[in-house]
């Protein structure tokens, strides 16, 4: 029994080994060639608007890896509040988290009729998860009441917010993102809840070639 874990253990090392030398290969690619979504100036943004790096980041509300990249997105905004904005779009995955959708459109809902507000939201969202996935909707229109937000049931079900969430969506498969939480970082993907540390050497290689 022990030689056959050694040897399931080696097995998995060597296969990790392969997909980061692989994954290290497609992100210089990416620095030759970097993603570009689209960034409109209406949307919420955290840090700096005016930063020099953008960070995108692909996101679905009901999802606890979602919720540890909620957490890293703060302490990269922390470290680099001049340097940074960071740009929450939707990607509800549904088949699994059947809360995220009505999530991300209320949280759109908020974002177009009081964008002041739209990261307070956010971050309220991401800080009661627990209460989305067992409350669902009604833990949103609470949300909403205990927040003082003016936002009714027609704008939740709009059209404007609908058509963002579907290009939102799109733009993620596009980019060949599977999964969630997915980041762009001017145009350098980071696939999964990666620690702030990846999200630093990025950055830090950006601000150094600029």
């Amino acid at each position: 029994m022990k030689v056959v874990n050694e040897a399931a253990q080696k097995a998995r090392q060597v296969e990790e080994s392969k997909f980061q030398e692989e994954e290290t290969k497609a992100r210089e690619e990416e620095y030759k060639n970097p993603k570009k979504p689209v960034v409109s100036d209406d949307r919420a943004t955290k840090g700096n608007k005016a930063a020099q790096i953008t960070i995108i980041e692909y996101s679905d509300f009901q999802c606890p890896y979602c919720s540890r990249g909620y957490q890293t997105m703060k302490k990269v905004v922390e470290e680099y509040p001049d340097k940074i904005k960071v740009i929450f779009k939707n990607a509800p995955i549904v088949r699994i988290h059947p809360n995220a959708m009505i999530a991300a459109q209320y949280y759109e809902a908020v974002a177009f009729k009081q964008p002041a507000r739209a990261n307070e939201f956010h971050d309220y969202i991401f800080e009661h998860q627990q209460d989305l996935t067992e409350k669902g909707e009604t833990f949103l229109k609470a949300a909403v009441k205990k927040l003082g937000l003016k936002i009714t049931d027609k704008d939740v079900q709009s059209d404007e917010v609908k058509k963002r969430i579907d290009e939102d969506q799109k733009e993620f498969e596009k980019f060949g993102f599977s999964g969630t939480p997915g980041y762009l970082v001017n145009g350098i993907s980071l696939k999964g809840a990666y620690p702030f540390d990846e999200f630093k050497k990025i950055i830090d290689r950006q601000i150094k070639g600029s």
